[in-house]
């Protein structure tokens, strides 16, 4: 009960002064529904005061159209309207539009009821977004669940691409410890290419699938996602029961975590088709009739074609991963996984690597690339001792007798090269040859040969020449070596021409 004052403050200033509920309420100190209880109780109807708005003039013809098009979008409506006069703006005829449109009616589903074994339901579930190194990559729940028993089966991935639902299937199988007869899905590309009415062109991959482990694939009706309402709700209890203040370090640890769930959680609740059991003990009766599983799981790997450029790594999924140097300029094959990356040619497998789900990452094999550094380090050798042997013959069999006394031959290539380069070819050659007459096979004695020889004659040693950086950076260019022409058969060709005015 409310004082008498108040009651007759109220009705004076709902009557009098024409204030809103609420206005009311909030200037006297009371609960809105005080007010509307003064006003029930004094003949006032329940319904709010409306006041006039600039649609009323149209409203007989907004009627009208959204009688003949339910759907028609509110911005359409507005632009027709201001055509006929409508000064108002968009929100707020957005508001008018809501509360007259028809409302659908409501329609009665039927339960639906299967039998043991009989079916499963399948589809995916968006779980957000999560940082993986320099990617961001999305999370999915593949989920899987048996009609009859309720149990569940989920595993995440970080995309939805077809080797993962491919392998969500094999999982849940497994998990299962059979197959269902007939799989409901929604309609997936993954499943479903084209559909006009009943008429389904299926994706090859998923008949394939279904023919490997001998269940049907039957698509639900387009927009009626009440034939597939197990899982649905599934999906809604994992995002309530399990996904929420949920930490995992990684996919595999995730992954865990969910199959605790489905048997911990989900598995010990009531079972719908009889609580007298739980969905756990309803999964043990319905494991033994389901189709037994084959004996072998069907591949699940991505398979992508990639080319290897001059440097030896493929790329897929925007990581680089390695190869044996020697199979660089070839188009190799990529077989992928959630969790790993296999390169093949043909039925060799060159590399297997650990999947990387960050982005431009280098994932490499240490064998391959310390055979990758033994190559290069053996092709510098050589180029160097074939550059050595057309410069001065005599080095062959110079380094033959070093490296039976056990002498580091990459040091002595390199030293007599930078002999050549010093003194010239010719010198190294004879030098190189009484070196060997002596019997002191190291570079040491050339060089002490090339300097006596030199003191003897009376002439200073050579200074070496220090080539441009454009030149010593060309190996085509570094590693030329040009023979010393002997300026004696210029001076006899010279004195074989006749000179001007018939002198010889």
């Amino acid at each position: 009960m409310i004082p008498s004052e108040l009651e007759e403050r109220i009705l004076r200033l709902y009557f009098v002064e024409k204030w809103k509920l609420s206005t009311i309420a909030h200037q006297v100190g009371v609960h809105h529904t005080t007010v509307r209880r003064v006003l029930k109780d004094q003949g006032v109807p329940a319904a709010p005061q409306r006041r006039p708005t600039m649609a009323d003039p149209f409203m007989d013809f907004i009627h009208e159209t959204l009688e003949k098009y339910p759907q028609l979008p509110a911005s359409r409506l507005h632009t027709m309207v201001a055509e006929r006069g409508y000064r108002g703006g968009p929100d707020h005829f957005r508001r008018v539009v809501a509360r007259m449109r028809p409302r659908k009616p409501a329609e009665a589903f039927q339960r639906l009821r299967t039998l043991i074994g009989e079916e499963a339901q399948v589809d995916w579930g968006h779980f957000g977004q999560h940082k993986i190194g320099r990617a961001t990559r999305p999370v999915s729940a593949f989920v899987m669940v048996l009609s009859w028993s309720r149990m569940p089966f989920v595993c995440f991935f970080y995309d939805q691409r077809m080797a993962s639902f491919l392998a969500g299937h094999v999982a849940a199988f497994h998990f299962f410890g059979g197959v269902p007869r007939r799989l409901l899905f929604d309609n997936l590309k993954s499943v479903v290419l084209e559909r006009r009415g009943d008429a389904i062109r299926f994706h090859p991959t998923a008949l394939e699938l279904a023919a490997h482990y001998r269940y049907e694939p039957r698509p639900v009706a387009v927009r009626r996602g009440n034939e597939k309402g197990r899982v649905e709700r599934t999906i809604r209890y994992l995002r309530t029961s399990f996904w929420p203040a949920r930490a995992w370090s990684d996919l595999a640890d995730l992954n865990e975590q969910v199959l605790a769930w489905c048997r911990d959680i989900a598995g010990q609740r009531a079972c719908p088709e009889d609580d007298s059991m739980t969905v756990q003990q309803a999964w043990e009766q319905e494991r033994t009739h389901l189709l037994p599983l084959p004996d072998d799981d069907y591949p699940t790997h991505e398979a992508v074609a990639v080319r290897v450029g001059k440097t030896p790594y493929v790329r897929f999924d925007t990581n680089d991963y390695s190869v044996p140097y020697d199979r660089v300029r070839r188009t190799l094959t990529v077989l992928a996984s959630p969790t790993r990356v296999r390169v093949v040619e043909g039925a060799e497998v060159l590399a297997d690597h650990p999947r990387s789900f960050s982005r431009r990452e280098q994932v490499e094999d240490p064998a391959h690339l310390a055979a990758l550094t033994e190559h290069k380090r053996e092709a510098r050798q050589g180029r160097g001792m074939d550059r050595l042997h057309h410069a001065a013959p005599s080095s062959a069999e110079f380094l033959r007798g070093a490296a039976e006394r056990g002498h580091n031959l990459g040091s002595a290539v390199a030293g007599l090269l930078r002999l050549v380069d010093t003194w010239g070819a010719e010198d190294v050659e004879s030098a190189l040859c009484e070196a060997m007459a002596a019997d002191a096979l190291h570079v040491a004695a050339v060089r002490q040969v090339l300097e006596r020889r030199a003191q003897e004659a009376g002439t200073p040693p050579p200074v070496p020449v220090s080539l441009p950086a454009r030149l010593t950076e060309d190996p085509n260019l570094r590693d030329l070596h040009v023979r010393p022409q002997d300026l004696g058969s210029y001076d006899l060709e010279d004195a074989a021409v006749p000179r001007k005015g018939g002198r010889s």
